[in-house]
């Protein structure tokens, strides 16, 4: 009797072990780049954001950061999608590159649809940087050198041809009469191996995003060409101009935010939206966010959801307008 009694009270351990432990399944953002770009700005963000004490949930662990780099976020699109659908505490960050990238069917056969969106934290925008010791010392300086010899100048981007970094500089060739199929392109797996590519020397030029440009001049050896906003950016940008201070009328916005996979419950995904909406109306986080470089955008749930779709919509109807859909 008694050895019964001690097998139910093991039984009954174990039971609650089970389901502290399945309670307990760490938080993470699932960043879908290597480590020092933009997704893992939007991680780390949301790390600490939802760190805040109005914010923080008791039973949460802080949130884990992981990397899943592949195809400019094809490799954890896809994972989210067919393998890992019902994963209630695995955010996935996004960017408009991810968007882009999604119009032009990069992801696959997929669409907006396919995820569950959760929020837009901030925005950030496209800049163009070179190496502090590089003789571009101006945009117009290194648009010069493309349109006398294009094939000079190595350009490094997150993606191929069609990618959100790729139409940024292209975009600025344009208005200066140089045709974007004669730069020189190197392609790269995010904003992180760019910038290690920059340092080392093997391209000469980085298109990027300004939230990555600020992880990366902190030691001087980074110069900011151009940010291409409609006005200077506050704080570690602030003395770099913008594209149209001069002379080339280029603005390029990037939203950032996370996303669900879709079989994530309505009862976990709206406690998701309501957490984010929170944490995004603390003056912490809009602290937070300007630490980072990013500037306020706030949307989430179905009003985020719609936001995209159309945004996509938009993306796709542009890049078949340049002959960029598959």
């Amino acid at each position: 009797m008694t050895s019964a009694i001690a097998w139910i009270c093991a039984l009954g351990a174990l039971s609650a072990s089970i389901t502290l432990s399945a309670h307990a399944a760490p938080l993470q953002c699932l960043a879908p780049a290597k480590p020092g770009g933009g997704m893992a700005v939007t991680c780390k963000l949301v790390q600490k954001g939802l760190q805040i004490p109005t914010v923080a949930a008791s039973q949460d662990a802080p949130v884990k950061i992981n990397y899943l780099p592949g195809g400019i976020g094809a490799v954890a699109w896809n994972s989210i999608v067919t393998q890992r659908r019902a994963e209630a505490d695995t955010l996935v960050a996004f960017s408009g590159g991810s968007l882009m990238n999604l119009a032009q069917g990069k992801y696959g056969d997929t669409n907006v649809g396919n995820v569950r969106w959760v929020a837009a934290i901030g925005v950030d925008y496209g800049m163009i940087a070179v190496r502090a010791d590089s003789p571009y010392k101006t945009l117009r300086d290194l648009l010069d050198a493309l349109k006398k010899n294009p094939s000079n100048v190595t350009i490094g981007a997150a993606g191929t041809v069609g990618s959100q970094d790729w139409l940024k500089i292209s975009l600025l060739a344009k208005q200066s009469q140089i045709n974007p199929k004669d730069l020189r392109f190197v392609a790269l797996e995010g904003g992180g191996e760019a910038f290690t590519a920059l340092r080392a020397g093997h391209v000469q030029v980085v298109s990027g995003d300004a939230s990555e440009a600020i992880l990366h001049t902190l030691d001087g050896e980074i110069r900011v060409l151009a940010v291409l906003s409609e006005q200077r950016l506050p704080g570690a940008l602030a003395a770099v101009p913008t594209a149209r201070e001069q002379g080339l009328a280029v603005s390029w916005p990037i939203i950032r935010g996370v996303y669900l996979g879709p079989d994530v419950t309505d009862t976990d995904y709206k406690r998701w939206v309501s957490r984010f909406d929170a944490m995004m109306a603390t003056p912490e986080f809009s602290r937070l966010r300007a630490a980072t470089g990013l500037s306020p955008f706030a949307l989430s749930g179905d009003k985020l959801t719609v936001y995209i779709k159309k945004t996509v919509e938009d993306y796709r109807r542009q890049s078949d307008q340049l002959g960029l859909i598959r």
